[in-house]
């Protein structure tokens, strides 16, 4: 059925509103162009950056291999969010309502809230470090970095935190094509300053920066460079994206179609992470001979250069890139999420103001109390509890229902309904998380299974889609009549 015709308005109001709804092509306005800004704004945070830079200079790697590990995570990554693109391009659905295919219209709300949480969380973080580029713009311009504390942060810490806040808020509130128009904007913009940042560290390092890129393309001394290793930055950065990988359908319901979806994926992931990569390490080559010491992080690069105008670009770079990944991968997710627990009294934009005002705390907690509490843990075990659901989403899609959706059934709860299983949950893709997820969680907590950790998030999605296919095979064979929609 074509979903440009298909009306669902009299659907379930517990399963459906307009956010959720399916997406005419009509109102598809995305290309290319769009899905490349996403994924630069997701590559260009200040995380995004330290971690290239640590790898190329700890991993033991000659830097060439660590730069082919990276390309070939992008390859990966690539093929991974176009599996799960290409359903909510068909059906124009975000991911939420996608879930309902494989957890059922009510277990659905599992998947989703998970994917909420661990986004609300990473959304209230990266709030404080792109409050700290505008901070930094603002002692630099004015000081009055001395004077009391409240909570860890000074009176300007505080002014800068309420102004991202509300900035992130007011660009969601005005809705889906402002948001575009901010990622159109960011994602050139920080590449034109990175480059312009090279070309600089080139002038001022001179010949000498040449030699630094030798040590950085050289392993450490005594390092074994060994398969192992490499294929533990691939997994490391295949990681890193598992956030965006599940619900990467709350994007792709936007493009006009297949193809444009996948060019934006290729110019946006192995083509962008290459020239972000080759980006990170000259700039930390430059740095290196310039301070004498190696520096990972921008931010400690731009303190130890007195001069307010490369704090002013460094600080609009820092900010665009941080909101720019903090809007992609951490504040749309959970709006939709939150939408789809009780469609008829949450929308997405009261979703997201739910989001903001949960995270708010989050942020403004960071420095005094959360950063101390383990959090990393915390946030590795719900990061290996996605795994799974990602196997299973996609398993479901491509090898259980053959890429066909009953969309009305999407929104029923009639116990008829393709998708109602039993009272709205699939038992059987519960098992199967079940036993993935455990394997998967045991790597970030069991010492002796955590040299498997690069590698837990694609053995927990293989042995969840595995798991979930052969138990609904199963039950297919043991009840005819539940053959999936043809």
């Amino acid at each position: 059925m074509n979903n440009n015709d298909f009306n669902i308005t009299g659907g379930d109001p517990s399963l459906y509103n307009e956010d959720l709804a399916p997406l005419p092509l009509s109102e598809r306005k995305w290309g290319s162009f769009e899905i490349f800004n996403v994924w630069s704004n997701d590559i260009q945070s200040l995380f995004g950056y330290t971690l290239a830079a640590t790898l190329f200079v700890t991993s033991g790697l000659n830097g060439w291999w660590v730069f082919a590990a990276i390309i070939l995570a992008g390859l990966i990554v690539m093929g991974l969010v176009n599996l799960t693109g290409k359903p909510s391009v068909e059906y124009g659905i975000p991911y939420p309502v996608i879930a309902r295919a494989a957890m059922g219209v009510r277990g659905a709300n599992f998947p989703a809230m998970v994917r909420g949480i661990v986004a609300i969380f990473w959304y209230g973080v990266q709030t404080y470090f792109a409050s700290t580029a505008v901070a930094m713009l603002i002692y630099a311009l004015f000081g009055g970095k001395e004077g009391g504390t409240f909570l860890g942060l000074t009176g300007v810490d505080w002014i800068a935190y309420l102004f991202v806040s509300a900035f992130q808020v007011a660009l969601f509130m005005r809705g889906m094509d402002w948001v575009t128009k901010f990622l159109n904007f960011a994602g050139p913009a920080v590449y034109a300053v990175m480059i312009l940042m090279a070309l600089y560290i080139w002038y001022a390092a001179g010949n000498e920066l040449f030699s630094a890129l030798g040590a950085i393309f050289e392993p450490a001394e005594g390092s074994t460079s060994g398969l192992l290793a490499f294929l533990g930055v691939v997994g490391t950065m295949i990681a890193y994206f598992a956030a965006v990988v599940i619900n990467y359908g709350d994007f792709s319901r936007f493009v006009k179609s297949p193809a444009k979806m996948r060019m934006g994926n290729f110019l946006g992931l192995p083509v962008s992470l290459a020239l972000f990569s080759f980006l990170t390490m000259w700039t930390t080559a430059g740095a290196t001979v310039l301070f004498g010491e190696t520096l990972t992080s921008p931010a400690e690069m731009v303190a130890k250069v007195d001069s307010v105008f490369l704090t002013l670009i460094a600080a609009l770079t820092f900010f665009g890139a941080t909101v720019g990944i903090n809007l992609v991968a951490n504040f749309i997710p959970p709006a939709y999420d939150l939408a789809n627990l009780a469609p008829s009294k949450i929308s997405a934009r009261t979703g997201g103001l739910i989001t903001a005002a949960i995270a708010f705390f989050i942020g403004a907690l960071w420095v005094t109390a959360i950063s101390n509490m383990g959090i990393p843990v915390f946030v590795d075990t719900l990061g290996a509890v996605l795994a799974p659901l990602y196997g299973i989403l996609v398993a479901d899609y491509y090898l259980v229902h053959k890429g066909k959706l009953d969309l009305a059934d999407l929104y029923s709860t009639d116990p008829d309904a393709r998708y109602a299983y039993s009272n709205g949950w699939n038992k059987r893709a519960f098992i199967a998380f079940g036993i993935a997820a455990f394997f998967s969680v045991l790597t970030v907590h069991v010492p002796m299974l955590q040299a498997l950790s690069g590698f837990a998030w694609i053995m927990g999605a293989i042995l969840g889609g595995g798991i979930h296919v052969f138990l609904s095979r199963q039950a297919a064979i043991e009840t005819p009549g539940m053959a999936p929609a043809e």
